[in-house]
């Protein structure tokens, strides 16, 4: 069926451009070729955020972006801009800030208007077709907004002008004082630092249902690193227990799906029941890497199969036949927000025609169902409890739980399934190669590190440009966008993290590379920060600094890391007191709000308890150097080899013996120590 109406969108590789590419309205792509024609029409622009797996997004296209009549109204009176968050997240930082300065709040579809010359004067988020939910409808908000154009331009531009000063400004108190010095201080970070922020994360612990505030509630990885490194180094066992007690609730909560692995967003209530079902790549990415830190520490087997079941529906869903991993899961299937995930009690029995009683108990269903009528599979007990409840061996539970799951997995599969965003972003790829490093080092399982290497060859290949910069997305054998600083840093955190489990120093070579390109091209010379975007790029209002760690972590906050890092590896002061300056100018805020500086929290303690270095040299290193990975020890660096290169950590080494391991400080170093249990006796 040929279909009514075709726009410009269909020329585009974005999922979520393509969903709207045959909408009635008139949609251009962010480019000079909108822009230009809102100053030759002198009409107001109306850009609107979203991406493929946002199901508030799609009920917005069906209610109005579709609709025939709101469309010839918006092709009237405005140019029309649709824009992929995913792909141009330096436009939604951007656009959110200046929404949320005017409501108070913000989220996804993104709608707001500029003028021609890209200034916002008035946005928000859904707007329903018609009044309602005590919100306007949008039919009025653009009849608001075109007559006000007509008639009020000067107070929209007003308007704007005061919004451009907020956002430019936003953020400046603290960073009020953090300019850059040509040295660093010999100021240091304590213990106490470190209890206050372990003490105002914990205050607003969820104690009843793990995690953190109320409803909704986010996974907060970084917020749980930190609890578990604090409770590690200083002894603290209520911050390890309610870690390890978040991660198992999440895990068991309807947020995380236990039939093929990996876990959703975000959940819409307090028990981490009911999700908002898009599944994204950087999420399960990221729980990953808080997996291993807690198995590392509790060798919980829980935890590790939790590593190894988000790993195999990563692999198995999400990855490209040619490398690289898919963006994300859509919540939606037919409409219906997730409706490929829920069951009715009696298509369970149907299926499950023995044990379907059992089953059910086990996965909380019922006759009504937990979520508007229908059943989201949790688990509300542990499975020593159930089976002890139910006089079951715990082996003959755990058989009789997979083959359930068998059967579920089969029967869901006849379901139409979710609609894959499969762009493939550099940066999310980044986070999930760190996470297989991670996996790697955490269990010594040779398939995680086979995936590491080949998705790193799949970045080198298909992502670098031949002046030393990257590109941000992949499609369709296409690369485009030019990469933010998220994704530089995100990749050089994941090459350093290739040369500890590889002992391949080309890995560290790439590394050194691109933060030398970051220090050139995204630097901040004022604060020592670093903007999002790259210096050359000019289709932006303004170039920001992000700081906070939300869904993802600061690329401010990782760049910060491996500065600290490589500034030791590689014998650069000045990068060390570049690093130094920064945390201790925004120590203030991240000890007060230790939930949005997750990462700089983890940055904190790490620097206070000091840093140890590590160095594996001498012949069949592989074995040690798998033995030490597995030590829960994140405060060091760590360098390998069995060939002397002219690396600062590998002088005066021992190349001619067997394996033989150095623990040093400030390059001085012990004297070499043959087995890693005489290391961990040394270290503590």
């Amino acid at each position: 069926m040929i279909p009514k109406h075709t726009n410009r969108l269909i020329l585009e590789s974005s999922p979520y451009l393509r969903q709207h590419a045959h909408n009635p309205v008139d949609w251009y792509p962010w480019g000079a070729e909108a822009l230009q024609k809102a100053k030759e029409n002198d009409l107001p622009i109306l850009i609107s955020i979203g991406y493929s797996a946002c199901h508030w997004c799609h009920v917005m296209e069906h209610e109005s972006f579709e609709n025939e009549d709101t469309a010839a109204y918006m092709n009237q009176h405005f140019i029309n801009i649709k824009i992929d968050r995913e792909e141009r997240p330096d436009l939604d930082h951007i656009y959110m800030e200046a929404v949320q300065a005017i409501s108070g709040s913000g989220g996804w579809p993104l709608n707001v208007f500029l003028t021609p010359e890209k200034k916002p004067f008035y946005g928000g988020t859904y707007f329903p077709p018609e009044k309602a939910f005590n919100r306007a409808s949008w039919k009025d908000i653009l009849s608001f907004i075109s007559e006000s154009w007509k008639n009020k331009r000067e107070d929209l531009l007003k308007q704007a002008n005061l919004l451009v000063n907020h956002i430019q400004s936003s953020g400046s108190q603290l960073l009020d004082g953090l300019e850059l010095q040509k040295q660093a201080g010999n100021e240091t970070f304590t213990s106490a630092d470190c209890k206050v922020i372990a003490e105002n994360i914990l205050n607003k612990a969820d104690l009843k249902h793990g995690g953190f505030g109320p409803a909704p509630k986010f996974p907060q990885t970084f917020t749980i690193q930190y609890l578990l490194m604090y409770g590690y180094f200083f002894k603290h066992e209520k911050a390890i227990q309610h870690a390890s007690f978040s991660i198992k609730q999440m895990l068991n909560g309807g947020i995380y799906d236990h039939l093929a692995g990996g876990m959703a967003r975000y959940s819409t209530d307090i028990k981490w029941l009911a999700p908002h079902f898009e599944k994204m790549l950087y999420d399960n990415a990221l729980l990953v890497t808080v997996l291993c830190d807690a198995y590392l520490i509790t060798k919980d087997d829980f935890f590790k199969k939790g590593i190894e079941k988000t790993l195999r529906f990563i692999i198995k869903e999400m990855k490209h036949p040619d490398g690289g991993f898919y963006s994300a899961l859509d919540a939606d299937t037919e409409g219906v927000e997730g409706k490929f995930y829920v069951w009715d009690k009696k298509e369970i029995e149907e299926v499950i025609k023995h044990d379907s009683e059992l089953c059910c108990e086990w996965y909380g269903v019922t006759e009504h169902g937990n979520w508007e009528e229908k059943n989201i599979l949790h688990i509300h007990t542990n499975l020593e409890t159930f089976a002890k409840k139910k006089n079951i061996p715990i082996a003959d539970l755990e058989g009789k739980i997979e083959l359930w799951n068998e059967y579920l997995i089969k029967k869901r599969n006849t379901r139409i399934s979710p609609e894959i965003d499969d762009k493939i972003l550099l940066g999310w790829n980044a986070l999930l190669l760190t996470a297989f490093c991670k996996a790697y080092a955490a269990l010594n399982k040779i398939e995680y590190k086979e995936e590491a290497i080949a998705l790193y060859e799949f970045i080198i290949e298909k992502y670098k440009k031949g002046d030393g910069g990257y590109y941000h997305t992949y499609k369709n054998e296409v690369s485009t966008h030019p990469a933010f600083l998220d994704d530089y840093t995100y990749l050089v955190q994941s090459c350093i993290n290739l040369q500890e489990i590889t002992s391949d120093q080309k890995y560290l070579l790439e590394a050194r590379e691109i933060t030398e390109y970051i220090l050139k091209h995204f630097s901040d010379s004022k604060t020592g920060l670093f903007f999002f975007t790259n210096i050359q790029q000019e289709d932006i209002l303004l170039r920001k600094a992000e700081i906070y760690d939300g869904a993802v972590p600061s690329g401010n906050s990782i760049m910060l890391e491996n500065l600290y890092y490589l500034a030791m590896l590689l014998d650069k002061r000045e990068w060390l007191d570049r690093a130094h300056n920064i945390i201790f100018k925004l120590k203030d805020i991240i000890l007060k709000y230790p939930t949005s500086f997750g990462i700089w929290a983890s940055i904190l303690l790490k620097q206070t308890v000091g840093i140890h270095e590590v160095v594996i040299s001498g012949n069949n290193i592989e074995k040690m150097v798998n033995e030490f990975l597995k030590v829960y020890l994140p405060n060091r660096i760590f360098q390998s080899s069995e060939k002397n290169i002219d690396y600062p950590f590998l002088k005066n080494k021992d190349f001619e013996k067997e394996a033989s391991i150095y623990l040093c400080k400030q390059y001085a170093c012990s004297l070499p120590i043959y087995s890693i249990s005489e290391l961990k006796k040394t270290i503590n």
